[in-house]
């Protein structure tokens, strides 16, 4: 078998991935031009192809298990809908003085409903945890230690 046609079957794999995202049809593909680059260098009966092609197909889709575990892992996809925990260890201010531990404080650009030890209004806080949507804060000691830092 000519090693154009794995060339070619190994283009139009890697193009489909585009009408099936996120599918291991790409790696296919790479086991595909392998195999074309492997039968255009050495001279391949077609069970060799054939051998050549699940061996590199096979490889490049561990390869690209791996790949997508990582990309899975990163910082950004497992807080991606869950804004609570996003929040965590963000800074902002006191917006409303606390009374008895409750206030509010500003994240951003937006106010929200908080609880932590009572604070004076503009005092840097941190986000230490969230309670349903009230933020449970902590005073940014790096922030009122150092006040021309903001």
């Amino acid at each position: 078998m000519s090693p154009w046609i794995w060339a070619i079957a190994a283009l139009l794999v890697a193009l489909s991935e585009l009408h099936a995202p996120g599918s291991y049809l790409i790696w296919i593909g790479i086991g595909a031009g392998l195999t074309a680059v492997v039968a255009f260098v050495v001279d391949l009966t077609l069970g060799m192809q054939i051998g050549v092609f699940i061996v590199a197909a096979g490889l490049s889709c561990v390869f690209g298990h791996f790949v997508y575990q990582r990309m899975i892992r990163s910082p950004i996809v497992p807080l991606m809908n869950q804004r609570a925990l996003a929040m965590v260890g963000a800074k902002g201010i006191v917006a409303k003085s606390f009374e008895h531990g409750r206030g509010k404080v500003t994240l951003g650009d937006t106010v929200w409903l908080a609880e932590g030890p009572n604070l004076t209004e503009g005092t840097p806080i941190i986000v230490a945890r969230m309670r349903d949507t009230t933020v449970v804060v902590v005073l940014d000691t790096y922030d009122s230690a150092n006040p021309a830092s903001s």
